[in-house]
């Protein structure tokens, strides 16, 4: 067991759009990404997935709506949905979510992380 302190896990990185895995909970990853600009639409058939934002903002596109998050708030994107992911400025993102989510969901492309790190 250890004490996992965000701010300077969140600096041990620079890349966006590359989750990191910062610990392990039952049959879940909490993942650590730094997002910036647009993502890809997407969706995750047999996976919801947690956002918490840490620091900046990130606006969640829904096909029918959309959700803004500040630091301090999250969502859930529950499976089946299809969203995008949006940061205009930095933003840093907690992400809990099975083990077997894959960053891009139904979509693979130059974006998606097959082999996620340790941060």
């Amino acid at each position: 067991m250890e004490k996992i302190n965000l701010a300077e896990k969140f600096g041990r990185f620079s890349d966006f759009w590359s989750p990191k895995i910062a610990a392990e909970l039952n049959d879940s990853y909490l993942k650590l990404a730094k997002f910036k600009g647009s993502f890809v639409w997407h969706r995750h058939e047999k996976e919801d997935e947690l956002f918490l934002v840490v620091k900046g903002s990130l606006l969640i596109k829904l096909r029918d709506g959309e959700i803004a998050l500040r630091p301090g708030e999250f969502t859930v994107i529950p499976r089946g949905i299809e969203h995008l992911p949006i940061a205009d400025d930095e933003a840093h993102v907690v992400l809990i979510e099975p083990k077997s989510t894959l960053n891009t969901g139904d979509q693979k492309n130059d974006r998606t992380v097959e082999k996620l790190a340790w941060v």
